[in-house]
C-alpha cells in the first residue's frame, strides 16, 4: 500500500482572515488523487474561520502546537480537547522554533507525540540538525536522539500514525535547501533508524521535508524515494506557489 502522501503548511506567526478566505476558496476546488492530503496549519486564533470554509476532503486542518497537560493553569497553552473542538486533525510536534526559542526538550515533545495521539490527533514531529552540526557529520546522531525518546514513550508500533518531517534547521526560511540527494540520504536514514524496530512500520511512516520547498524545487524532492511530502513554511503563505507545490505531490 503506498504511503500518504502530504503536504503541511506552517504559516507560523503569518496569514489573516484574507489569506483563509483566499486559500480555502483556491484550493477547495481541486481534485486531489486519494493518497495526497493538504494539511493547513494556521495560528490558533483561525482554526475556527478555517474549520468552516474547508470544503475538500482532501484537506485537512493542522494546529502548530498542543500542551502535554489535559487542562489547568497553563496560560497560553492549547489542549487537545480545544483542537478537536476545532476539528483539527493534525498537530505540529517539535518543530526547530519551538526547541530552540521556547526551550522544549526532546522528553516533553514526546509526551506531546503521547497526549496527541491519544485524543485522536495526528503528530507532525519535527526533527533537524544546525548547520553545525551538519558540518561536523553530527546529523545521524542528532536525528537518532530527538527520535529515540518518542520511540521510547509511544512504542514503534504507534508510528504508524505519526508523520515525521526533516528540518534542517539551516534550511529553515533560509533559502538553502538540501539538494535532493541530500534530502533522500538523510530521509533514508530515518526509515532505516525506525527500521531497527520495525521495518514494516518504518516503510509506512510518511516523511516530509521541510526546508525552504517551494515551487521550483518542490517537483524534484517529492520524487525522491523516502520523501511523502513537505512541510511548507514561507511558500503557504503564497496562494498561487502553494498550489504548485501541492500539484508536484500529485506527480503533475
Amino acid at each position: 500500500m503506498p504511503r500518504q502522501r502530504i503536504i503541511a503548511a506552517n504559516w507560523k506567526m503569518n496569514g489573516n482572515l484574507a489569506l483563509v478566505d483566499t486559500m480555502t476558496s483556491e484550493l477547495n476546488n481541486i481534485k486531489f488523487s486519494d493518497d495526497v492530503k493538504v494539511v493547513i496549519c494556521p495560528s490558533f486564533v483561525y482554526l475556527s474561520a478555517l474549520s468552516a470554509k474547508i470544503a475538500n476532503n482532501n484537506i485537512k486542518l493542522g494546529a502548530q502546537n498542543i500542551s502535554e497537560h489535559a487542562s489547568g493553569a497553563y496560560t497560553g497553552e492549547v489542549s487537545a480537547d480545544m483542537l478537536n473542538e476545532m476539528s483539527a486533525s493534525y498537530v505540529i510536534i517539535g518543530h526547530s522554533e519551538r526547541r530552540s526559542i521556547f526551550g522544549e526538550t526532546d522528553k516533553q515533545i514526546a509526551l506531546k507525540v503521547k497526549f496527541a495521539l491519544a485524543n485522536g490527533l495526528t503528530p507532525i514531529l519535527c526533527i533537524g540538525e544546525s548547520e553545525a552540526e551538519r558540518v561536523e557529520e553530527k546529523t545521524d546522531a542528532v536525528l537518532s536522539q530527538q527520535l529515540q525518546p518518542v520511540i521510547d514513550e509511544i512504542g514503534i508500533e504507534s508510528f504508524k500514525d505519526v508523520v515525521i518531517a526533516y528540518e534542517p534547521v539551516w534550511a529553515i526560511g533560509t533559502g538553502k535547501t538540501a539538494s535532493p540527494e541530500m534530502a533522500q540520504e538523510t530521509h533514508q536514514f530515518i526509515r532505516q533508524f525506525l527500521a531497527k524496530n520495525n521495518a514494516e512500520i518504518a516503510e509506512g511512516v510518511s516523511l516530509l521535508y521541510g526546508g525552504s520547498v517551494n515551487a521550483a524545487n518542490s517537483k524534484e524532492l517529492f520524487a525522491q524515494t523516502d520523501i511523502d511530502g513537505g512541510l511548507i513554511g514561507g511558500a503557504s503563505l503564497k496562494v498561487d506557489e502553494f498550489k504548485i507545490i501541492c500539484s508536484a505531490a500529485q506527480g503533475s
